[in-house]
């Protein structure tokens, strides 16, 4: 005879098998219907040997009404039947008072409950009710949405949706579907039933930090209404971690446009670009509900629709900014090739933060040529009265001697090392729009190369270059659709 206990209902249980048949671990799944395949049983036992239709209502019927299941016994073929407990209960199936309620919720093992959430008993199972402030299904199996802060879930116009029909939008998900690579998550482009193209941002396996990270995104993004931000459209809580749905953009990164490609971009689509960037950008600083800090401006994060219109993109390392507040202490977070100098040095996180890389962005645009990179030569790397060697060959043919001065001081204004001498976000905007304002009259036909270089070369330059002392990585917070950059370098003070 062979006894142990199932520890988690608290039911003894016996059978009669063979000494040396099987070997019982600390816990076994009884309730498997394979149970008395793995083992010879050698003595098995039923009711009578008629089915409890036949018996039931009779006084030959033996199992307790209380809780109980009758159950024919059909895998011996003696016939009869067996009295077994109902699920959530406890007790002798056959004796009186029969069997009776467990408690889940006085043994955390026997409920998934979240750890922000309360247990309820209930009749043969239990109920799980986030507490105050926080909101879901209150369960941590990872099916659902567990307990996530109410700050995270205050937004009616979310939908969700089903983690099978994402799984088949993005065939499930192959790599050949990827998009983008982030420090979070994996981008997919997914093509639903309805046949509308979407994109897919599926988190990673997620720790306490990754949930903050997943929360503060959906935060933000549900915050934003803006023709030039890319638009959140469901989120699905449904797998095992949390998956972001997007409108897809089908023209990727600028920098995919700056650096991987041909460029077909003019003069003037590469301002109006810049312009709704920054448009963009200056809404989330001054027009958001509350303000908000992007934190990652960068070529990767910028995407261009069917139309070539801006979408500012990936919002997993920014921050709101309460309202009596201009600034936030922060750990650093960024792409060390368009990080604030001065935020980097501090801590001191500011909008101005995000128009020194705005301006980093605008210089790569303009010259097509990636921020300051160790591969390139010292000489490369100076860019002090340079300005019209460094300018993309398209640009300077494209442009008039008065764009090109303003432009060249509108980057050299947004890469002040102090941030309170950069302009707002906003200004840049308006700057930016009325230089596409300019009657095109192209300078390279009103004089020589030679002449035009002086006139455009300011004598309150700043000649040198300052060097970053960066250490060990501080982390690519990479995007939607993110390229990531490995190279650390020095910053440049300007650009002429």
């Amino acid at each position: 005879m062979l006894v142990t206990n199932y520890v988690k209902r608290q039911m003894w249980l016996c059978i009669c098998g063979e000494q040396d048949g099987f070997h019982f671990p600390n816990q076994s799944d009884f309730s498997d219907p394979n149970f008395r395949n793995r083992i010879p049983i050698v003595l098995d036992y039923a009711i009578g040997n008629q089915s409890y239709v036949v018996v039931n209502n009779s006084n030959a019927y033996l199992c307790n009404p209380n809780n109980t299941l009758c159950i024919d016994n059909t895998e011996s073929g003696l016939g009869g039947y067996i009295c077994r407990r109902e699920y959530g209960y406890k007790g002798n199936p056959y004796l009186n008072p029969g069997c009776t309620d467990i408690d889940e919720c006085e043994d955390p093992n026997l409920n998934d409950c979240d750890g922000n959430a309360t247990c309820t008993n209930t009749p043969g199972n239990f109920t799980c009710s986030c507490n105050d402030r926080y909101s879901g299904d209150g369960r941590s199996d990872g099916r659902g949405t567990g307990c996530i802060p109410d700050q995270a879930s205050q937004i009616s116009v979310i939908k969700l949706s089903l983690a099978q029909q994402l799984k088949q939008a993005t065939n499930n998900y192959a790599e050949n579907q990827i998009i983008g690579h982030g420090g979070y998550g994996v981008v997919y482009k997914g093509i639903l039933s309805n046949q509308h193209v979407v994109a897919i941002k599926k988190f990673k396996i997620m720790n306490a930090n990754q949930v903050e990270q997943f929360i503060n995104e959906l935060l933000i993004v549900t915050q934003v209404n803006h023709r030039n931000v890319v638009k959140l459209l469901r989120c699905c809580f449904e797998s095992k971690v949390p998956e972001l749905v997007y409108e897809y953009i089908p023209n990727g990164t600028l920098f995919k446009h700056i650096h991987k490609t041909l460029s077909r971009l003019t003069l003037e689509h590469r301002l109006r670009i810049a312009a709704e960037a920054a448009g963009a950008l200056s809404y989330l600083h001054s027009a958001a509900s509350i303000p908000i800090i992007h934190r990652d401006v960068k070529s990767t994060n910028i995407l261009l629709d069917a139309n070539y219109v801006a979408k500012m993109a990936d919002f997993g390392a920014s921050r709101l900014v309460p309202l009596d507040q201009t600034q936030v202490t922060t750990l650093v977070q960024g792409t060390l090739d368009y990080l604030d100098p001065e935020y980097f040095q501090t801590g001191q996180l500011n909008e101005k933060s995000d128009v020194y890389s705005f301006g980093v962005v605008l210089a790569e645009f303009l010259t097509g040529k990636r921020p300051i990179g160790l591969e390139r030569s010292q000489e490369e790397r100076n860019l002090e009265n340079r300005l019209y060697q460094i300018l993309e060959p398209r640009v300077v043919k494209e442009g008039t001697l008065e764009q090109l001065q303003a432009i060249a001081e509108l980057v050299k204004r947004c890469l002040y090392v102090k941030s309170k001498d950069r302009p707002t976000m906003k200004e840049v905007a308006m700057d930016l729009e009325s230089l596409r304002k300019y009657r095109k009259h192209p300078w390279v036909n009103q004089q020589s190369h030679e002449e035009s270089e002086s006139l455009l070369l300011s004598d309150e330059a700043p000649t040198d270059l300052y060097a970053l002392s960066i250490g060990p990585s501080i982390g690519d917070i990479s995007g939607q659709y993110s390229f990531s950059s490995s190279t650390t370098f020095p910053f440049s003070k300007s650009f002429y």
